[in-house]
Parts: C-alpha cells; structure tokens; sequence
C-alpha cells in the first residue's frame, strides 16, 4: 500500500507547484489558495498513513474522515461530468440574441478568458449577421471599464457593426449577468418565443445555461468557448463552488 501513499505525496507537490502556476497569473482571484488546502490535505494524508498513525486516530473521526473524502469525491465528479457534457456547444443556427457573460477586464483590456467568450461570440456573430448580442458584465473596483463596454469595444473593434452590439454594465455574476441581459431583451421585446445563446468558457456553460432557463421561458443553447488547459483543472474546480452555490437557481 506504500505506492498509494507515496502517491499522496505526489499530489501535494503537484498541487504546490499549481499553485504557483495559478498566482503567477495573476488574475486577481484567490484560487491559488484551493491548490495551497488541497496541498494541505494532501500531505496530512500522506503523514498519518504512514508508520500506523491512522489507525491511531478514533474510530468515529476516521469513518468522518471517510465520509468527507466519499461526499467530496462524488459531489466533484457529478459537477465535472456535469460540465464537460456541454464543453463542446456550439449552438443553433439564426438564434435571436446571444449572451456574452463578462470577465474580467485587465489594464482596460479583456483578459485572455474573457477574449475567448469574445472570440466565440464573433465567430458566430459573422456566420449569422441577423443576430444581436448583449455582451454583459459591470466595472469591478479592479477595472477601468466595465466588462460590458469593453467586451463592445471588443468585438467593434473586430468589425461587428456597433447596432447588433448592446452592452450591459452592471451584472457582477452569473445571475445578474442573466436577469440583466433579460431585461434589456424585454425592452425590445415581450415575444417569448425568442432563441437565445450563452457565450462562455466551455466550463461555464453548464451553469450558465441552466440558471437562463430558470430567467426565462425562451428557448437557450450554450456557445462553448476555448479555455487554456493547463488552467482548466482550476476553473473547473472553482466552477464547482459556484455550481454548489447556484443549485437551487438552477433548471434541470
């Protein structure tokens, strides 16, 4: 059983050196930390597996111990299965709206993984020229801009004509990003019968489409848009939170 112990070490120095990576980015985000607990947790596996320490330990808080790891470990994988069923959406052909969800802007520009739900919603912008996009998302005490103006300036900046551009400059997440968007959509019009697409990382739309289908009775599609690998694990494990936290806004 050593292997399985020493196998334990190996994610607590794979977890330290991750973590490194993720603040080295620099995103203005806190998630290195998760890396730094899992560290943590990881290397007081590996401490009290060995030389008989568990076994030390009360029965009761080894079988919480058990629990928790058992718990943990299927709450995390429903949500990675959760998201990596919808990684590859590209939509429908001729949607009515597309919702662009914001992220951050970094020195008045968009950050690369916002870029990339930019990137995306041009893509589509081009192949369907009768659509309209709302790209959401309000100015954070880190920004110089608004996510919505920017992500506007964006994609004009691309050749998408202003007119098929609104911005939405207050959302500050998900779900405002959704009801926001909503609103603006209900100025234009009360049709219900509108098709709909939501512009985000391949990890986010998951949620981000199950929380538009508890705003709206329209018809939604995800548009998945890139993410770098080796910060996929990252964002996967910070969407979980958020997915643990939105559960109950959420239609299945």
């Amino acid at each position: 059983m050593n292997y399985i112990r020493y196998l334990f070490l190996a994610f607590t120095l794979l977890s330290i050196i991750y973590s490194v990576s993720i603040y080295m980015v620099g995103s203005g985000t806190f998630s290195f930390l998760i890396w730094i607990f899992n560290a943590i947790v990881f290397g007081f596996i590996f401490y009290v597996s060995g030389n008989g320490r568990w076994m030390k330990i009360p029965f009761g808080i080894r079988c919480a111990g058990y629990l928790t790891i058992g718990f943990t470990a299927i709450f995390f994988s429903i949500c990675f299965i959760a998201m990596t069923s919808h990684f590859n959406d590209k939509g429908e052909e001729g949607l009515d709206y597309i919702i662009v969800l914001g992220a951050q802007m970094k020195s008045g520009r968009p950050s690369p993984i916002y870029r990339y739900r930019l990137d995306a919603a041009y893509d589509y912008l081009i192949k369907n020229q009768d659509t309209i996009c709302i790209v959401s998302g309000g100015k954070g005490k880190n920004e110089t801009v608004s996510e919505g103006d920017g992500g506007k300036e964006y994609l004009v900046s691309r050749g998408i004509e202003p007119e098929r551009i609104i911005a939405e400059t207050k959302a500050r997440d998900t779900v405002e990003n959704i009801l926001f968007s909503k609103e603006l959509m209900d100025q234009s019009t009360k049709d219900d019968t509108l098709r709909i697409g939501i512009v985000t990382n391949n990890f986010h739309v998951f949620r981000g489409i199950h929380l538009a289908k508890d705003y709206t009775e329209n018809e939604v599609c995800g548009i998945a848009a890139y993410t770098v690998p080796w910060y996929l694990p990252n964002n996967m494990v910070r969407e979980c939170f958020g997915i643990g936290r939105d559960l109950r806004k959420m239609i299945w």
